[in-house]
């Protein structure tokens, strides 16, 4: 088996010995495949290069963390009490795409034609409105996962579910309701999404939101349900509520976003879905003034974090029992530097400790060759060995 890299291509045998015979299977090495990796990550880091890459984490170190790997889920779940069919569903995600046998993940998301509106969403590259191309890119991008809506799922089951593992998202807010509100609300069941092949369920909870308990109740006992189906659990744990927004937007405070999680993993979701921290101190701004507001101890600001994105980032993953559930961060919306941005996304979420990147609109909202090279170059990051945890 040939594999062209820079106009050359490359083998590489290894000899098996099977029932006394040699058998030459051609495997690349990670160091063939990707000569110049680190190179590439670089230019896109442009310069952020420097700081994301030779950072040194000083508050929680990295010996405290359980780090993906290879047996992940051998390590990490074989002692809990999740059954072995979620087990085998969890070791099937690991071992899907090109990040297979690495402990990251690399998932599409494509639920936006309810959460954003399918105009909104798919405007910029039609071909999305067609269910099947969603699962196409997720496929032909070499990720782990393709999470949407029980319709696109449901819609290429038979011809997809056994090819790349199904996340099938039970729950959106929508945007027809005038004024417009914002609230999760079921679509189907989590029998539905058995009986569809799904290797896993995902969910949202606007923590801070008036319906946050609500959510947090329905979404308790849906993950509950799909477990004893056999099926894993993604939670987005998202912060919503207009108080949130002061000096700053603290929807996306390493604070605030760090307990939502703390909040995800209580209700046993094998994996966390978060905004990358963009700042900290939420907590403190709703204190201010005549406001009594949580409960929180400086010591998270003057020990546990500092003003790094990879130390804020590593604070969320803290609050995932230190790894135990792993993290990984949302790619954001499509813009201007998108590789750019992604890039650095996945360097700062692999640096923390944390799980993988989740990636839609950069990736869907351009034509399928280009979105494919956006996802190989996020997993990229996770298949160089020069990235290390900070």
């Amino acid at each position: 088996m040939g594999l062209q890299a820079g106009g050359f291509f490359l083998f590489y045998v290894i000899v098996c010995p099977v029932a006394g015979l040699g058998a030459g299977i051609a495997l690349p090495t990670q160091s063939l495949l990707f000569p110049a990796m680190i190179d590439t990550i670089t230019k896109h880091l442009g310069t952020q290069a420097d700081s994301l890459l030779n950072h040194k984490c000083k508050t929680i170190a990295k010996e405290r963390l359980h780090l993906p790997g290879g047996d992940w889920v051998n390590r990490i779940f074989a002692p809990s009490d999740r059954n072995n069919r979620v087990l085998n569903n969890l070791d099937w995600m690991f071992n899907t795409g090109r990040l297979a046998g690495t402990g990251y993940l690399s998932i599409l998301p494509v639920d936006q034609g309810i959460e954003h509106s399918a105009g909104a969403s798919f405007a910029k590259n039609p071909d999305y409105f067609d269910s099947e191309n969603i699962v196409k890119l997720a496929l032909e991008g070499g990720c782990n996962a393709v999470a949407s809506t029980f319709g696109v799922l449901g819609s290429v089951a038979r011809k997809y579910a056994h090819q790349i593992p199904f996340l099938v998202k039970i729950n959106h807010n929508q945007l027809l309701t005038y004024p417009n509100v914002f609230d999760e609300i079921a679509y189907g069941t989590v029998k539905q999404a058995y009986n569809m092949g799904a290797a896993a369920i995902g969910a949202t909870i606007y923590f801070g939101s008036p319906e946050s308990n609500r959510q947090i109740t329905e979404v308790a006992n849906a993950f509950a349900e799909a477990h004893e189906y056999g099926m894993a659990t993604v939670l987005w744990c998202y912060l919503r509520n207009p108080a949130f927004k002061k000096d700053k937007d603290y929807h996306v405070s390493a604070d605030l976003t760090g307990q939502a999680n703390h909040l995800g993993v209580t209700i046993q979701a094998d994996i966390i879905k978060q905004k990358i921290p963009e700042n900290n101190g939420g907590y403190i701004a709703l204190q201010m003034g005549d406001s009594s507001y949580g409960k929180i101890d400086k010591r998270v600001y003057t020990e546990l974090t500092s003003d790094h994105p990879i130390d804020l980032c590593r604070y969320q993953v803290a609050n995932c029992y230190m790894g135990r559930a792993g993290l990984i961060n949302s790619g954001g919306a499509s813009g201007a530097h998108d590789f750019e941005e992604a890039v650095a996304t996945a360097v700062i979420n692999k640096r923390a400790g944390g799980m993988g990147l989740i990636s839609g609109r950069k990736a869907f909202q351009r034509p399928l060759a280009d979105g494919i090279k956006l996802l190989n170059a996020v997993q990229d990051v996770y298949l160089c060995k020069e990235v290390t945890v900070a």
